[in-house]
């Protein structure tokens, strides 16, 4: 791959390759990047177009603010052009809504690959689908003056799009349960605070910290990084023990690769 070569421009998303790092960009400030059937097809297919050369990707939105969440063009009768409205697939068989569902999660599931580290930097508002996105992601950067919503809850619906999982670990269930039940917002303070981002920058500083941060991810080796990066993922479902083991494991892995030995 060249520098910033764009592998990817359609639907609101960009994205560009510059050797071992990825950045994918929401590209419709007009909107303040409002999310869409065709947005989350679009993330979909960023993550299956990611050469293998790739380690790190950055995942930012253009404009003032990050996302504004879901277009609230779903939820009326004609929803989007060539799209069947959020009221019609309600309409049809649950089987099938479940499917639509667990599609439109895919956008939001790559971005935990064990192969990347995935950072969001995060400006304005980081509403509903637009805090699942930073959700996903494995770590965050914010402005000071980011403000992270989960209104999923005054619509009558719930958080769908895989953020419940890692908000509850970050935070903790009862922190979790208030904060999606009311549906208020997350400063950058409290955000640092209680795990939500690593970092907090004025907004004009957001790329360099990404960049900066990419760097120092970058230092260590590749394997290394990748082995780390399973073994913490699996320390949320293992208990103590069953941790040490996956500790040795992955120790000799390493050990007998830095010694040329191979299975």
């Amino acid at each position: 791959m060249t520098s910033l070569d764009t592998v990817l421009d359609k639907d609101g998303v960009r994205l560009t390759v510059d050797d071992a790092v990825a950045t994918v960009t929401l590209t419709n400030p007009a909107k303040r990047n409002a999310q869409s059937p065709a947005l989350w097809r679009a993330l979909t297919e960023a993550g299956r177009a990611l050469p293998g050369t790739v380690r790190v990707v950055v995942l930012r939105g253009e404009g003032k603010s990050f996302s504004a969440g879901l277009d609230r063009q779903a939820f009326t009768p004609e929803g989007f052009d060539g799209e069947p409205s959020f009221l019609d697939m309600a309409r049809g068989p649950a089987a099938e809504l479940d499917a639509t569902i667990a599609e439109y999660q895919e956008a939001f599931t790559w971005w935990r690959r064990n192969d990347l580290v995935s950072i969001a930097t995060v400006q304005g508002h980081a509403i509903g689908a637009g805090f699942q996105l930073a959700l996903a992601c494995d770590l965050r950067i914010v402005a000071e003056d980011v403000q992270f919503a989960m209104r999923e809850t005054s619509l009558g619906l719930v958080p769908d799009l895989t953020g419940t999982h890692p908000l509850v670990n970050l935070v903790g269930y009862a922190r979790a349960l208030e904060i999606c039940a009311t549906g208020r917002f997350v400063h950058a303070e409290e955000a640092e605070r209680t795990g939500l981002a690593n970092l907090v920058v004025p907004a004009d500083q957001l790329d360099a910290a990404a960049r900066d941060l990419a760097g120092a991810l970058l230092a260590a080796p590749r394997d290394a990084v990748v082995e780390t990066k399973a073994l913490l993922v699996g320390a949320l479902c293992r208990d103590y023990e069953q941790q040490r083991v996956a500790e040795r494991a992955a120790q000799g892995r390493r050990l007998r690769d830095l010694a040329g030995i191979t299975d």
